[in-house]
């Protein structure tokens, strides 16, 4: 790996490990995000504070800054895209701040896809809503999106991206591992629904 992909790496991990869940329901009076629902710092847990205009914000800067990360990488280093993508998803689900706690990597996957492959973007988020909306578990809607994402690669022609978007959707379901474990016992709890 040459300097230029090791610094491309390296800001894209920068940029994915910043915790926008965490800081935002900190800022806004709502206390440790990781003391809340299932600690984790993504949208849909900080949905749990109450407080649905912060969990949009969250869903969309978690979003955003693996974008920004790769369009900054790719501007000051050409062909730098995939080290900067891989940097900011690795950096959002293991952020050294956290001691490698972090998030379980949709709404940052999804803005890895606005700058690698708009088109996968777009199924994502077809599928991810489409799902949610569906089965209201936001754990299969997440999961579900990452899936399609080396699926659509595949289908667009984009042999380039499979193995990388199929990569990142294994660490996006290892993430999920406690959500499928819930789905299968009976135990997730739908969004909207208070665990019982």
């Amino acid at each position: 790996m040459t300097t230029d992909l090791l610094l491309a790496f390296a800001l894209g991990y920068l940029f994915g490990s910043i915790p926008f869940g965490l800081l935002l329901t900190r800022f806004a009076g709502k206390g440790d995000l990781r003391d809340i629902g299932s600690g984790n710092i993504g949208a849909t847990n900080v949905l749990r504070t109450g407080s649905k205009p912060l969990a949009a914000a969250t869903l969309i800067l978690d979003c955003l800054k693996a974008t920004t990360a790769i369009l900054v990488a790719r501007a000051i280093w050409p062909d730098s895209d995939i080290a900067a993508a891989a940097g900011a998803l690795i950096g959002h689900l293991y952020p050294v701040w956290l001691k490698f706690r972090g998030g379980k990597g949709v709404a940052t996957l999804l803005g890895v896809l606005i700058a690698l492959s708009w088109q996968a973007a777009v199924v994502f988020a077809i599928a991810w809503v489409g799902l949610f909306l569906l089965l209201r578990f936001s754990s299969v809607g997440g999961i579900g999106a990452a899936i399609s994402a080396p699926i659509t690669a595949f289908v667009l022609g984009r042999q380039d991206l499979v193995p990388l978007f199929a990569g990142f959707a294994l660490l996006v379901v290892w993430k999920h591992k406690e959500n499928i474990r819930r789905l299968i016992a009976g135990t997730e709890p739908k969004v909207g629904r208070r665990k019982t």
